[in-house]
């Protein structure tokens, strides 16, 4: 296979990287081929079209993954408020949510997807949970992913993690837990607490140790998270393009007093600038590493300074009220 060498320059930051001939003009990548120009002009907040996922070839020939069956598509077409999860190469176990603590609205009204391919399908359907007529095992329909669009299974987590403005057209709300967590509360009651009352339109916990970019960075190397030249590739573009290490005494830092977040759980308003914000952190981890910790404060951070003027109503709150929420178990140990 040919190899061309692309150049992608973003100040005094160079990044190289080989891309196959054959993938530059006709298969397309999931999260399509951004060049910088159009990746800086995303980031403003006007009428435009923009990479989001889903991108198709020309005409449609070719599908670049996380294929639905068109069952599935209707039914989350006409979900208004969404608990998403997913589950991808047989991760994690299956957790339910409490249903005798959800109200009769939520349960009537409120769509519970949980998201997983063939593989995890196979192994929970030999441990005993096998879904009903309508596809529900308990509260969670079981949502059957195929030809997912990474290797990387934790990237391919972040599709339903942060595009359920795309995967449900007409919700209004969404929330979003990892599936190491089980949700103990009512959705309404927690979109009630963490959006309505504080006027937000996303809301997503701080770390509950760490509060600085620069020390995620390091963490992801001491644990081996992600390859470290990639780890390192990301943070010196980011760098080059203004990001600076945080100081809670600024006065004019715009979150409240962290930028690491723990996002395994997320509530969000499908506002225009949620969505925007949805669409920008995942295109960065679609060009970087699948650590979305590490894009969360350049992500947020640039679109702020490029959109002054277009209020963005942001919750930061502390990680005991998400415990307070949602249980926490460990992922499942591989063999």
């Amino acid at each position: 296979m040919h190899f061309v060498v692309v150049f992608l320059v973003a100040s005094s930051y160079r990044l190289r990287l080989p891309i196959p001939t054959s993938f530059l003009f006709s298969r397309p990548l999931f999260g399509g081929h951004q060049t910088l120009e159009e990746r800086e002009n995303s980031y403003h907040a006007r009428n435009q079209m923009l990479h989001c996922g889903f991108l198709k070839g020309d005409m449609g020939s070719y599908d670049s993954g996380f294929d639905l069956d068109e069952k599935d598509k209707e039914i989350m077409a006409n979900c208004t408020v969404v608990v998403s999860s997913c589950i991808f190469g047989n991760s994690d176990f299956l957790r339910r949510p409490t249903k005798h603590k959800m109200g009769t609205y939520t349960k009537t009204n409120v769509c519970f997807m949980m998201f997983m391919d063939a593989l995890t399908f196979d192994k929970l359907s030999s441990e005993g949970n096998i879904p009903d007529k309508n596809g529900k095992i308990g509260l969670w329909r079981v949502i059957l992913v195929k030809s997912l669009p990474y290797t990387d299974m934790r990237k391919t987590g972040k599709v339903p993690k942060f595009l359920s403005h795309r995967l449900f057209p007409s919700a209004r709300y969404s929330i979003w837990l990892d599936s190491k967590m089980r949700l103990d509360t009512d959705p309404m009651l927690i979109i009630e607490y963490f959006l309505w009352r504080k006027g937000a339109e996303y809301a997503i916990s701080r770390h509950y140790d760490r509060s600085c970019v620069w020390e995620e960075v390091l963490q992801n190397k001491k644990l081996n998270k992600y390859n470290h030249t990639l780890i390192d590739e990301q943070f010196n573009f980011y760098q080059s393009d203004g990001l600076i290490r945080f100081n809670q005494s600024d006065p004019n830092i715009s979150l409240p007093s962290s930028v690491v977040p723990e996002g395994s759980f997320i509530v969000r308003a499908h506002t225009p600038m949620s969505n925007l914000f949805s669409c920008l952190w995942f295109n960065e981890v679609n060009r970087f590493t699948s650590r979305d910790q590490l894009s969360f404060a350049y992500t947020f951070l640039k679109l702020r300074r490029l959109n002054p003027d277009k209020p963005f109503h942001f919750n930061m709150f502390m990680d005991c009220e998400r415990r307070a929420v949602a249980k926490l178990f460990h992922h499942r140990i591989q063999p």
